[in-house]
């Protein structure tokens, strides 16, 4: 390189530091949905800070770094070199956000940035009903087939997943719990996809059904459901044929987070009209009534097995035994229930009550007529079914007969012997052994049974005691699940399965979380912090591990974590906030 070339290059670095450097910050939208995310552009022109810039921390906004882009060009004669970092912001509550200037150091000089405000809106989302829904990539819409219902009517509701054609999949989809007073709701449970029109573009429908029943009366209203979903869509530029990839084997695709919202949907609830029979114990829906009884051929004092089926469709668990205070000449036994549904929802099936009945004398002749009664919210009436009697056939019991006294002859007795004969010879002498009865071996058999029952009694107690506690039981699954997955979170690290290692975090954080505060684990995300944990005042430090244990799952999808220390770095803090999690009061 000659010396005039030297002296040339020296005079545009000379020129190109003698303009000043430049900095602005940007927005690329103003107005975002709680759970999403809006970039933040530093873009520094003519020079750069020595150090990555930092941003103020703000409550309830949390903040991911990006990374850095440069970009150099020359243009006659003169360059520009421009130095841009990014940043996500993502509320997670609504209101307003502002971030104060930033002041960095670029050659000496202090640049200071303008202040930015974002606002953040909870319900963001387009349902498929509004205008422009074709243009969103992804909406909820929660259907209802009837806005009136009866107290205590089971109602089958569907929240539908709107999907536009060109989203080529989905990641990280949970539902918010479902919230509405003087409602009672079941779990959901997926459907068969399908194909719709919604204005100009096609959507896939991803359905999802569960049942609600309504528990007081009024007009009531569904509050709106919130759910945030990583959306998978063709990457910018995805025509451009991959240099690396020339046969497009291998799918490109980038990802994008959005939070979809239901309208809320108001429900009138009507409380059951008067008339009801005698014999209404609150069931409301459409059943048939079956009664069966064997054996039909006894004697009084012996029982007879009666089984009662109620089946039909709604909300079984109303559904009680029909009173029996006709049938007086018998003794009854406090029966046994068996639900059986027909369906995923549980909405059908059929409930049979076992019950053991003695007849009590031998003047019974049939089982009385049993009744059941219930409203047919369709024909808005009450309805009674009636099972006739059930011959028997009740003979005498066993009584115990007269003793018969023999006839004794009047014999005298032998004369009696005042003095008995000594014995002269004392005979065979034997061993005088110990009796059985006071031997121990005789003890250690007779107390072999009592043991097994005791054992028995032990188990039985502790599994009806498991039964009548859901929450321990699900205690105990949960401690299983976490032990399990301690061991595998071990086995990922050392095998550098970011992926595997993270979603397994996050399922314990959830199922840890759920079984604390009694909520679905599928429910659990980083919200709960807000909406569950913070109303509880559990300490700011427990509330910040936790955070951070989220913020680290949500960035391992974009930025996996490469290696072996640092995911095992991620077990001891689970543990630790696995343990304060577990000493909340739930």
């Amino acid at each position: 390189m000659t010396i005039g070339v030297w002296i040339i290059l020296v005079a545009l670095l000379a020129s190109a530091s003698l303009r000043a450097a430049t900095f602005s910050a940007t927005l690329d939208r103003d107005t975002v949905a709680v759970g999403d995310s809006a970039q933040l552009s530093l873009v520094f022109q003519g020079g750069s800070p020595k150090d990555q810039p930092q941003l103020p921390a703000i409550q309830d906004l949390r903040v991911g770094y990006g990374g850095q882009s440069s970009q150099f060009s020359w243009v006659n004669g003169e360059s520009s070199s421009t130095v841009t970092y990014t940043y996500s912001l993502t509320p997670v509550q609504p209101g307003d956000f502002t971030i104060p200037p930033i002041e960095v150091t670029v050659g000496g000089v202090t640049l200071r940035s303008q202040p930015i405000t974002i606002k953040a809106v909870r319900n963001a989302s387009v349902t498929p009903d509004q205008p422009g829904a074709d243009q969103q990539l992804a909406m909820l819409k929660l259907v209802m087939p009837k806005q009136q219902l009866y107290l205590g009517e089971m109602e089958q509701a569907e929240v539908d997943l709107y999907l536009r054609e060109n989203v080529l999949g989905v990641d990280g989809f949970q539902f918010t719990p479902f919230t509405a007073d003087g409602f009672t709701f079941g779990k959901l449970v997926q459907g068969q996809q399908r194909m719709t029109q919604v204005g100009s573009a096609r959507y896939t429908i991803v359905p999802f059904y569960l049942t609600l029943t309504p528990v007081k009366t009024g007009d009531l209203k569904i509050d709106p459901l919130d759910s945030s979903v990583v959306l998978k869509l063709p990457r910018a530029g995805g025509g451009q044929r991959d240099p690396f990839d020339p046969f497009g084997i291998f799918q490109h695709d980038e990802q994008k987070r959005v939070t979809i919202s239901t309208d809320p949907q108001p429900v009138q609830v009507l409380p059951l009209p008067d008339g009801a029979p005698a014999d209404f114990s609150g069931a409301v829906g459409n059943y048939t009534l079956k009664m069966t009884a064997a054996p039909t051929d006894v004697a009084a004092g012996d029982p007879v097995t009666v089984k009662v089926q109620i089946t039909g469709q709604g909300s079984l668990d109303s559904v009680v035994l029909p009173p029996l205070s006709i049938w007086q000449q018998f003794k009854v036994y406090p029966p046994s229930t068996k639900t059986e549904t027909t369906d995923q929802l549980g909405m059908q099936g059929t409930k049979e009550f076992e019950l053991v009945v003695v007849p009590q004398t031998q003047d019974i002749r049939a089982l009385p007529q049993l009744s059941f009664s219930y409203f047919d919210p369709e024909t808005k009436t009450y309805r009674t079914l009636t099972q006739p009697p059930i011959a028997l056939d009740v003979k005498p019991g066993l009584a115990s007969s007269a003793p018969v006294m023999a006839a004794v002859k009047n014999e005298p007795p032998p004369p009696a012997q005042d003095i008995v004969p000594i014995k002269v010879r004392l005979g065979t002498l034997a061993e005088n052994r110990t009796a059985f009865v006071r031997r121990p071996t005789f003890w250690a058999v007779q107390s072999l049974p009592v043991l097994a029952w005791m054992t028995l009694l032990v188990r039985r107690k502790r599994a009806e005691s498991l039964a009548n506690n859901p929450r321990l039981r699900r205690q105990l699954a949960v401690a299983a699940v976490i032990a399990g997955g301690i061991a595998d979170l071990k086995h990922f690290a050392v095998r550098k399965d970011s992926d595997n290692f993270f979603a397994t975090l996050f399922r314990l954080l959830q199922e840890q979380l759920g079984e604390r505060l009694d909520l679905p684990a599928s429910a659990i995300t980083e919200s709960v912090i807000e909406d569950e944990l913070r109303p509880m005042r559990v300490p700011e430090p427990v509330l910040g591990r936790l955070q951070d244990l989220f913020q680290a799952c949500d960035q391992a999808r974009f930025a996996p974590v490469k290696s072996s220390q640092e995911l095992e770095a991620f077990i001891p803090r689970l543990e630790t906030a696995l343990r304060e999690i577990q000493n909340l009061k739930s």
